[in-house]
Order: structure tokens, then C-alpha cells, then sequence
């Protein structure tokens, strides 16, 4: 199937989401959990996929550390997510690599500071990952579908923000979520690392990387075409989830962005038939 994240539309209510996917002719949706309370609230989420006749193919546990009314403990965090996946008859949640360290967000007026903290919250989640994932899938049935993570850059050098982040140590895990746009932020080429890692991908996040991340399928040097044919030739069984960053769209006008999400998913059908 061939979905569209919430996170896409992060900037709109998660009911408009729905609605805009709906009309954009998607299979499903993925559920992406942040600040909107909405997007954690399991009944009306199940009201919102019936209304709209759009599958709920996943849930994103949140990217980010505090969220009003969820835990604030990473691992806490990561089980509200898999319990509110198992209220919604939801089968795959999408995990972060946990970070080396800990981060407060500063906000001001158009500016934003992050600072680190010490120690890092995070430590509790990397063991458990190490540890007891595993036997957590099999005990709940839920794959927890680890997803690479980008680069980052400071004063113009990249570096590397969170643990097991290359391709050797992030695939000792069994269930992968590919992110197309990540792999672009270290200059690797997504058709490559799948042909590396095929057996344990079941879960895609396809946007292209044009210097800025989560940009529209067209717009950059990904091979994403090429990726799709050879993932259907491989009889790829996982969700497509198109994940872009709302930047990338025509946000101020609603017909323009109806007709660049029909694009978008008209690129998976066409590389991606069936």
C-alpha cells in the first residue's frame, strides 16, 4: 500500500490531514505523534480512518523528547506508542535510533535553540533496543521498524547524532524502515544500502534529498524511480510511505497541493505497479 505521513502536513489539524489524503487518492495513512493531542487519541483516530475510509498502516513514535499529556521517558514513550498501535489494530511502529544525548528545545520569536543535557535520557532506550526488542516483537506482535537516521552539521562538519546510525550497525536490527531523504543527508545512494539490507526492510519512507531533506519525489538526485521497480521486482510486501516536509508543498493553496500529492502518489504507482 502507499501512504501518506501526517508528519507531511505537520503544520495542518490531523482531521484536515486525513481529509487531504483521502482526496489524494492514498491507500492508507501514517500517524506520526506530536504536540496535537489529536494525534494520540485512539478513538477518534478510529473515527477519522472510518470517516475518511483511510487504513491506518502505522504509527511514527515521536521524534521529539516532551510531549504535553506522554511520557517524557523515551522507553515510556515508545510503549504508550505501541499500546495506542495495538488499540487501533495497527501491526508496525516506526522507531527512532535513540540519540547519544539528550536535548531541551528553546523557543523565541522565529528562532529555535537546542542545547544538549547530560546524562543522556536516552541510555535506558539504547539497552532495551540491544537487549529486548526482539522478544518484545514476538510478544506483541508489533514489528518496531527501526529507521535510519540523517546526518547532522555544525559549523559545517557532519556528524553523527545518534547510536548504531550507519548501515553495518543499524541493520543488526529485524525489522527496517529505509529513509530515502536520510541516506541522501551522508551522500548514499537508497538503492544501494536496499540491495544491502533487502531481507530486512518492511517499511519505506520515500522523499527525495536536494540539500534539504523531505523534498517532492521528483525534486533531486535520488534514484527513488529506480528503488521502487527493484522493490517491486523483489515483491516488497511493506507499506510506501511518502514523508515530505510541508515546505516542500503548496501549503497556501489547497487545489495546488491536492494536485501535487496526486503527483506524488502517482510516482509510486508508476515505479511501483500493482
Amino acid at each position: 500500500m502507499i501512504a501518506l505521513s501526517t508528519g507531511t502536513l505537520y503544520t495542518f489539524g490531523i482531521a484536515r490531514v486525513f481529509g487531504l489524503t483521502a482526496r489524494a487518492g492514498f491507500d492508507a495513512i501514517e500517524v506520526l505523534i506530536d504536540q496535537r493531542w489529536d494525534t494520540r487519541q485512539g478513538a477518534y483516530l478510529r473515527q477519522l480512518s472510518s470517516d475518511h475510509g483511510l487504513p491506518i498502516a502505522s504509527m511514527h513514535n515521536p521524534f521529539i523528547p516532551h510531549i504535553s499529556g506522554y511520557p517524557s521517558d523515551p522507553t515510556e514513550q515508545l510503549m504508550a506508542t505501541v499500546r495506542l498501535a495495538h488499540e487501533l489494530d495497527v501491526d508496525t511502529v516506526v522507531v527512532h535510533l535513540p540519540l547519544r544525548v539528550g536535548y531541551v528545545e528553546i523557543r523565541g520569536h522565529e528562532r529555535r535553540v537546542i542545547l544538549p543535557t547530560l546524562p543522556s535520557p536516552y541510555r535506558r532506550l539504547r539497552r532495551w533496543m540491544e537487549y529486548e526488542l526482539p522478544g518484545f516483537e514476538t510478544a506483541t506482535g508489533v514489528r518496531l521498524c527501526v529507521e535510519n537516521m540523517p546526518a547532522h552539521r555544525f559549523l559545517g562538519w557532519r556528524f553523527n547524532p545518534c547510536w548504531w546510525n550507519t548501515v553495518k550497525e543499524w541493520s543488526r536490527f529485524p525489522h527496517l524502515t529505509l529513509d530515502t531523504t536520510h541516506l541522501g543527508t551522508w551522500g548514499l545512494d537508497p538503492l544501494v544500502v536496499y540491495r544491502q539490507i533487502k531481507a530486512r526492510v518492511c517499511h519505506l519512507h520515500l522523499s527525495n534529498f536536494s540539500g534539504e531533506e523531505h523534498r517532492r519525489l521528483e525534486d533531486g538526485p535520488l534514484r527513488l524511480a529506480e528503488l521502487l521497480r527493484e522493490m517491486r521486482a523483489d515483491s516488497y510486501q511493506g507499506a510506501i510511505v511518502v514523508e515530505l516536509d510541508p515546505r516542500a508543498l503548496a501549503t497556501d493553496d489547497e487545489a495546488r497541493l491536492i494536485e501535487q500529492l496526486r503527483a506524488q502518489l502517482a510516482f509510486c504507482r508508476n515505479h511501483f505497479p500493482g
